[in-house]
C-alpha cells in the first residue's frame, strides 16, 4: 500500500486549542497514526466537524469566544455529529470540572500537562470503540438486509418488517425488558422469516389454501432460518437463532416445529410471535382485507392461553398506545 494511501485509510482527528504551542505537541504525539485537522477556535471546530465527520475530537475546554464545554454541547445536541466521541484536554483539573465535561458527552477528560503516551494509549482506546461500534452497526445492517432479502420473496408484506420489530421492542420494554436488551430484540426480529429463502416460491406466492403436503414444506421455514444464521454462544444472532427457529411455537404447545409448550418457548420469540401476528392480522393480503385494530386486538385477547400467554397478552394490550403510534407511522394503508 502506497504511504498516501496508508493516509487516507487512517482515522481523523480534530484538535482543538487556542493555544498554538498546544497543537504543536498533539501534533507530534499523534501524527504518525492518525490523520489530523487543526481549529484554534469553537466555531471553526464545529465547521470542520460537519465537514470532515472526524473520528474522535480532542477538545480544549477554557478558549475565547465558545468554550469547550459549548462545542461539546452543540456536537450532542445534532443528531448528524452527536455520536462522534469527544475527549477534553484541559487544565481545568478540579473534580467538577471532569464530571461537568463527562455529563454532557465527552467520554475522556486529560489534565494538562499531558503525558504524550498517556495521550496516545486513550485515544488508541477510544478509536477501537470507533471501530468496534461501526463494525456493530454493519453487522446489525446486514442482519436487517437478510431479513428484507426473505420478505422480497413475499413482496406483499410492504412494511412488514420495521412495524413488527417496533412491535415487538415496544413489548420489551413494556415487560420490563432493559433497553439494550429490548434493542436486541428489534435487531433480531427481522430475521425471523429469514427461512423462507428456503420455502419454493410457488407455495409461498400461492393465493389459495395450501394443501397438506405444501404445508408439510412451509412448516420447515423455522428451522431452515434457524440454520442459515446458524448457533451462537450469547449477543443478537444468538436472540435471532432462537427468534427464527421458534416464533410459530404455541402456548398450548399445538405450534411447529417443535411443539414447544409455556415455559419451554423462549420469551422473545414469544414476543416476536405477537408482533408477527398483529401485523399480520392488521396488513393488508391479496387474501384478505386489513383487519381495524380493535377487531385485531379483541382476537389477540381471545389466543390467551392458546396461541400466547395470557400474561404476554396483559403486557401487549398495555402498550397499546405506543403500538397504535408505530402503526400510524409503518401502515401500508393510506386511508387509516
Amino acid at each position: 500500500m502506497s504511504l498516501q494511501r496508508m493516509r487516507e485509510s487512517r482515522h481523523t482527528l480534530l484538535l482543538v486549542d487556542d493555544e498554538p504551542a498546544n497543537l504543536q505537541v498533539l501534533r507530534h504525539t499523534l501524527q504518525n497514526d492518525y490523520r489530523l485537522l487543526f481549529s484554534k477556535d469553537g466555531h471553526r471546530a464545529l465547521e470542520l466537524i460537519r465537514e470532515e465527520k472526524p473520528s474522535l475530537v480532542l477538545l480544549d475546554v477554557m478558549m475565547p469566544g465558545m468554550s469547550g464545554y459549548e462545542v461539546c454541547e452543540t456536537l450532542k445536541g445534532d443528531e448528524s455529529t452527536a455520536g462522534i466521541p469527544v475527549i477534553f484536554i484541559s487544565a481545568l483539573n478540579q473534580a467538577a470540572d471532569e464530571e461537568k465535561g463527562l455529563n454532557i458527552g465527552a467520554v475522556d477528560y486529560i489534565n494538562k500537562p499531558f503525558n504524550p503516551g498517556i495521550v496516545r494509549a486513550r485515544v488508541r482506546n477510544h478509536v477501537k470503540l470507533v471501530q468496534a461500534e461501526a463494525l456493530r452497526k454493519t453487522r446489525l445492517d446486514l442482519m436487517h438486509r437478510l431479513g428484507m432479502a426473505a420478505e422480497f420473496k413475499d413482496p406483499s408484506t410492504g412494511q412488514h418488517i420495521m412495524r413488527m420489530s417496533y412491535y415487538a421492542q415496544a413489548m420489551a420494554l413494556a415487560a420490563g425488558y432493559g433497553e439494550i436488551a429490548a434493542e436486541e430484540i428489534f435487531n433480531a426480529a427481522p430475521l425471523h422469516d429469514v427461512g423462507k429463502i428456503g420455502v419454493p416460491d410457488e407455495i409461498l406466492r400461492k393465493p389459495g389454501g395450501l394443501t397438506e403436503d405444501e404445508w408439510v414444506i412451509m412448516r420447515q421455514h423455522p428451522a431452515i432460518g434457524a440454520q442459515i444464521i446458524g448457533e451462537h454462544e450469547d449477543g443478537v444472532l444468538q436472540m435471532a437463532h432462537s427468534i427464527a427457529l421458534c416464533h410459530h411455537e404455541k402456548w398450548d404447545g399445538t405450534g411447529y416445529p417443535q411443539g414447544l409448550k409455556g415455559n419451554e418457548i423462549p420469551h422473545a420469540a414469544h414476543v416476536v410471535a405477537l408482533a408477527d401476528v398483529f401485523d399480520a392480522l392488521t396488513s393488508e393480503r391479496p387474501y384478505k382485507k386489513a383487519w381495524p385494530l380493535d377487531q385485531a386486538f379483541n382476537y389477540i385477547r381471545e389466543q390467551s392461553g392458546r396461541h400466547f400467554s395470557a400474561a404476554l397478552i396483559e403486557i401487549f394490550v398495555r402498550a397499546r398506545p405506543e403500538i397504535e403510534r408505530i402503526y400510524a407511522r409503518w401502515t401500508d394503508n393510506p386511508h387509516d
